[in-house]
């Protein structure tokens, strides 16, 4: 993203007042919006964190949102990528910690899609090369419904460079495989896990496939050969959430 991105929506505009408010240049407001009841909280947000708001004719922000923006946008500065490093130390001590890596998501609604996800089941950061694979755009900003800025989002360099850092620091690698030997809901994740997804097209990479600890996969009774790479990240991250639930819930 430049500092010239548009980030449309009301719940990312929203999100982005509560928690990062600074990233907001300016907010744009389509004239005859301002009784809706969400709107009026981000412009009690805006008030509170001195943000400019600008009344604009809809034909102007239907040409500054490059999508549905339920006459509100906003100019906003860069998102701030995590480093690795800043994080490992804390989640390298736990024993439940939970990273997903994407290897080559580069549909930005897919990526949006699976922030969110991600956030809603609280997992400690999401992990994307900067070479195919989808930045963080105004589309994955409204896909993810404002979450971007809950869930740390780390841009790396190599995959399996990283993977190998992740396993000196006390992760096991979770592949997600239409060929892999365990049921998803076979495998113990009873760990700190860092679940690989391939991408819309090729699935996980050969050597990021032959550095995983374990393969996993998702049943497929009909004549289907897979899903949508944001629903069966939803599938496995909850698989992961219901077991750590259960066992939690188990008396001791």
């Amino acid at each position: 993203m430049d500092e010239k991105e548009i980030v449309y929506g009301k719940n990312p505009v929203e999100g982005l007042l509560e928690t990062n408010p600074k990233r907001i240049n300016k907010i744009y407001l389509a004239k005859g919006v301002k009784f809706d009841p969400k709107i009026k909280n981000i412009l009690s947000l805006a008030r509170q964190n001195r943000v400019t708001v600008l009344d604009i004719p809809r034909e102007k922000l239907d040409k500054l949102a490059d999508g549905v923006h339920q006459g509100i946008a906003a100019s906003v500065s860069p998102v701030e990528y995590t480093e690795l490093e800043t994080i490992l130390p804390e989640l390298k001590n736990r024993n439940d910690a939970l990273l997903i890596i994407l290897d080559k998501v580069e549909d930005p609604h897919n990526l949006g899609s699976i922030i969110r996800t991600s956030a809603a089941a609280n997992a400690d950061g999401i992990i994307i090369p900067k070479r195919r694979s989808s930045p963080i755009t105004s589309t994955v900003e409204k896909s993810s419904a404002g979450t971007v800025e809950k869930i740390p989002i780390i841009q790396i360099n190599n995959i399996n460079e990283t993977i190998k850092t992740l396993k000196e620091n006390n992760f096991w690698i979770i592949g997600a495989e239409a060929d892999g030997k365990t049921f998803y809901f076979q495998q113990n994740y009873d760990m700190n896990c860092a679940l690989v997804i391939g991408g819309e097209n090729e699935g996980i990479s050969a050597l990021v496939r032959k550095n995983c600890d374990m393969l996993v996969k998702i049943p497929m009774p009909g004549n289907i050969n897979s899903l949508n790479v944001a629903n069966a990240t939803s599938i496995l991250i909850y698989e992961i959430v219901r077991q750590r639930i259960l066992k939690k819930d188990l008396p001791t």
